[in-house]
This record gives structure tokens, sequence and C-alpha cells, in this order.
């Protein structure tokens, strides 16, 4: 039994789906991004990419959170 993911991993299966791109390539763009902070980030996501607040919020802080090792 798969247990349902928490945080800002739960909103990953929404993401693909309404945007259409694994999150690993949303990952690799936000890394390799000049942009470092998270608010920036999710500025950037929301003004290029399309997102909503949301997920952009949610990809930003699960890429940061892994980038600092927590």
């Amino acid at each position: 039994m798969t247990t349902p993911a928490k945080g800002p991993a739960s909103y990953f299966p929404s993401i693909e789906k309404t945007y259409g791109r694994p999150i690993a390539e949303w990952k690799e763009l936000i890394r390799s991004s000049p942009l470092s902070r998270h608010m920036e980030l999710v500025t950037w996501l929301k003004t290029e990419h399309g997102l909503g607040h949301g997920h952009a919020n949610a990809l930003v802080a699960h890429t940061l959170a892994e980038k600092n090792g927590t």
C-alpha cells in the first residue's frame, strides 16, 4: 500500500496533469535558474511558465528543501 504524498509533493500529480511536464523537468528548470530566493522563483514560474501560485510555491519549496538537505 502506498502512503499518500504530504506537503508540497501532494501537488505533484496535479502539476503534471495541468501543465504537461514531469516534476523532474520543473525541478531542473528551478535548479538552472539564476534566481535563488523562494519568492523570486515562485514569481518567475508564474510569469514565465504560467503556473498558479500554489503549484509554483510547492515546486520551489520542494526543490529548495532538497538542495538544502532538509
